[in-house]
């Protein structure tokens, strides 16, 4: 006879009961059968004890002929934080040196790029290890939107020189190459896509340990000092992917307010844009609980794990703190308190989108930014065509949260809400139009371009934004609503032009 049971992580349980123990079932309701009723409840906790799979219940109390077998849930139970540390304060880079002399580096590989190179932070950081007496090498030939190229450039370097710590003093494109310089540089052995995110790589899991990592943004936007993930684009296939992983994320992340004031106002907006996509993506994306497949171990869960309690809190704060400050921060260089809340803002939707992922907005974004033609981004150094991440990922956002509200209205509405909106009348059915609204409005106060087109797309080129946004299912199974690529196809369309 077979019974149903639940365990209280959902796991269903199906109990093998034999021909004696349905005797002792059928004895025990003789209430005169004292003994026989305390050997079948004596019994039935075996059973309950017995060989559930699920992660909470996992054990080998009884694995013979009557063992308790569990079909494993479909969907996640649970979800787990990891974010660096952070040191947040003005003039607090001027602590790096003795930062390093206290992990005992004697060999310090320090990545910039070229531009960031003559410039302040980097001027700074210096100061700091001359005064502690670091031995340093100094790698400035990072790209500005890392490609698979520029990637192994960096990880030849570090391969050569045997780095015992990592310094990264730059924007994300900075910080995800020392990430990847780090990490292979560790694992010498390891084909380059061995640890790229499936399915365009392996994603294989990282096995060995890893030197420590500091990290000195000086823009206010992608949060890669918090987070375990490293994008660049892939040439072969004209698209971003990258690899995320919880051990490639910085040991420390040195957060100086005053190292944004030397971020031009396209480059302060641009990755203010990526700060808001973060805060509103993590915020609807797909909850935890119903991201599938459920891990057969922990180390399988994968760093974008859908909205939780924990990231809620983040991601609402960081949509908060932009809200007041980004526009004071884009017009005003010089306004250090609004640049100051905007780093910080970084930080906080960097450890809520790290967590709980992103979802549409960045997954079209990858093919959006590999596939561009001749656009040069205003107060960009780049000396090659680009669409800025920050850029690439907005101009799809109203169109992007259109479709997904039906999901989860409310989310919607209290983010337009904190934008600006006045949802007092507004009915839950229009949640994405309302906000759709307020987001386009936000981008033109925001001097953004108008729209795919005004990058250099056509109609014609959607079927490769299409092709490149499908391998990207890390973050855009993430997404609360299902899509198709009928789907994505009309949400390209709409984003061809915002006004």
């Amino acid at each position: 006879m077979r019974r149903r049971k639940q365990c209280v992580q959902g796991c269903l349980l199906d109990v093998t009961v034999s021909n004696c123990e349905q005797q002792l079932l059928r004895t025990s309701v003789d209430p005169a059968n004292m003994a026989g009723r305390d050997r079948v409840v004596h019994l039935l906790r075996q059973l309950e004890r017995a060989a559930c799979r699920c992660p909470a219940h996992s054990n080998t109390f009884h694995q013979g002929a009557g063992a308790v077998t569990c079909t494993v849930r479909k969907t996640d139970y649970a979800f787990e934080m990891a974010s660096s540390n952070i040191r947040y304060g003005d003039g607090v880079t001027r602590e790096i040196g003795m930062d390093l002399q206290n992990l005992g580096a004697q060999n310090v590989c320090l990545m910039t790029d070229k531009n960031l190179s003559l410039l302040p932070p980097m001027k700074a950081v210096l100061e700091s290890l001359a005064k502690s007496g670091v031995k340093y090498k100094v790698y400035d030939n990072v790209r500005v939107e890392p490609t698979d190229t520029s990637f192994k450039d960096a990880i030849t370097f570090a391969k050569n020189h045997s780095f015992d710590v990592f310094l990264a003093v730059g924007g994300g494109s900075v910080i995800d190459t020392c990430k990847a310089a780090n990490l292979y540089s560790c694992h010498p052995d390891a084909d380059f896509l061995d640890f790229v995110n499936a399915p365009i790589g392996k994603g294989k899991v990282v096995t060995a340990p890893l030197k420590p990592l500091i990290a000195v943004p000086t823009t206010a936007g992608t949060g890669s000092e918090t987070t375990g993930s490293a994008i660049f684009d892939y040439e072969p296939l004209k698209t971003k992917t990258g690899i995320a992983n919880r051990a490639i994320r910085p040991i420390l992340g040195i957060v100086d307010p005053r190292h944004t004031l030397s971020m031009p106002e396209r480059v302060a907006a641009n990755s203010g844009f990526d700060v808001l996509c973060h805060a509103l993506e993590s915020y609807t994306a797909l909850p935890y609980h119903q991201r599938a497949p459920c891990p057969p171990n922990p180390i399988n869960r994968p760093t974008y794990q859908g909205s939780n309690p924990i990231s809620d809190v983040w991601s609402r704060h960081a949509l908060n703190v932009l809200a007041k400050y980004m526009k004071r921060a884009v017009r005003d260089p010089e306004d250090l308190e609004a640049r100051s809340s905007m780093h910080l803002a970084s930080v906080f939707a960097g450890i809520g989108f790290g967590n709980a992922g992103v979802h549409l907005c960045h997954g079209m974004s990858y093919p959006v930014a590999g596939n561009v033609k001749s656009f040069l981004a205003k107060d960009y150094s780049a000396e090659h065509p680009l669409v800025p991440h920050g850029l690439s990922v907005v101009v799809t956002s109203p169109a992007v949260f259109n479709f997904t509200a039906p999901m989860c209205p409310e989310r919607h509405l209290e983010a337009a809400e904190i934008l600006g909106a006045d949802i007092r009348q507004v009915k839950r059915e229009d949640a994405g139009a309302v906000l759709a609204d307020t987001l386009r409005q936000f981008l033109f106060d925001m001097q953004v371009e108008d729209g795919l087109g005004a990058l250099g797309y056509t109609k014609d080129d959607i079927p490769a934004l299409v092709k490149g946004t499908i391998p990207q299912e890390r973050v855009t199974k993430l997404s609360p609503r299902e899509h198709s690529e009928e789907d994505l196809s009309q949400l390209f369309e709409a984003s061809m032009k915002l006004y």
